[in-house]
């Protein structure tokens, strides 16, 4: 399981910013990542973690890369509760190969919809950042389809069909807006780490019943943390672009296997 939060505007206020981002991602916490960094050996323009799990090295789940005036973000959660195909290719490169690439997120998504049955199933969100607007973007292969969403408004992820959102995902919209609405530049960060903390369980939820009905309750949170089972929220980031293109992305990931043990923490700042 994954969250998404975040709005975009290629033209804010002079004091505003083109994105606020947060993000959850949830998964085993024995699995191999790096933490977010710059892609230095091949990819310098891009900036994100990376999957090292053996057979799908160099994956990953949410990332930026902006070059040539473009600036684009790519973030993949899975649709859970659908039918696997044990052959299926990795979703890992999904995103790794939008943001690295030179196709506008439109043909990315064109492209990726072409022959949707070679992926399990996902939600790609890709936002790219022109000089005078900001094309936002949700492609599925489940079912295969691409919805462009308005730039201004607080948009929000999960992982079921955004045609029906988990209720963590309704309610994680609202207190994201809340955030934004309450919270000062100074504290900006601090609060949406503290956001993507949060522990509260929006139970019942009919759809994530059906989708995961062996660990659904404790599946309801912004903040999946299950270390019986060893899965849960192991990196929380946060993604934020000025109007004069200054990008700061914050990470805190999981350095082992025990969410209460230690958290590493990245700031990487980056003019675009």
């Amino acid at each position: 399981m994954c969250i998404l939060f975040f709005i975009a505007n290629a033209n804010p206020s002079s004091d505003g910013y083109k994105l606020i981002l947060a993000s959850n991602r949830d998964e085993f916490y024995g699995r191999p990542a790096l933490p977010a960094s710059a892609w230095t050996e091949n990819h310098p323009y891009v900036f994100g973690g990376r999957d090292m799990e053996p057979g799908r090295e160099g994956g990953t789940w949410l990332a930026l890369g902006s070059r040539n005036g473009i600036t684009k973000i790519g973030a993949l959660l899975n649709i859970t509760g659908e039918k696997r195909n044990p052959n299926a290719l990795g979703r890992g490169p999904i995103v790794a190969d939008y943001v690295k690439g030179d196709l506008t997120n439109c043909q990315y998504a064109e492209k990726l919809i072409e022959n949707p049955k070679i992926y399990n199933s996902f939600n790609l969100v890709s936002v790219e950042f022109g000089k005078t607007n900001a094309k936002i973007l949700h492609t599925s292969n489940a079912p295969p389809g691409n919805v462009e969403f308005s730039e201004g408004e607080v948009h929000g992820f999960g992982n079921s069909p955004h045609t029906i959102p988990l209720q963590k995902v309704i309610h994680g919209k609202e207190k994201f807006r809340n955030v934004l609405k309450s919270a000062g530049r100074a504290n900006l960060v601090q609060e949406l780490m503290e956001f993507l903390k949060d522990g509260e369980r929006h139970w019942p939820d009919d759809e994530l019943s059906r989708r995961a009905p062996k660990w659904a309750e404790k599946l309801s949170s912004v903040c999946v943390n299950m270390p019986v089972e060893g899965y849960g929220s192991r990196t929380r980031s946060v993604i934020l672009i000025n109007g004069q293109n200054q990008m700061d992305f914050y990470e805190e990931t999981m350095l082992g296997t025990d969410p209460d043990g230690e958290w590493k923490k990245t700031h990487i700042q980056q003019q675009l």
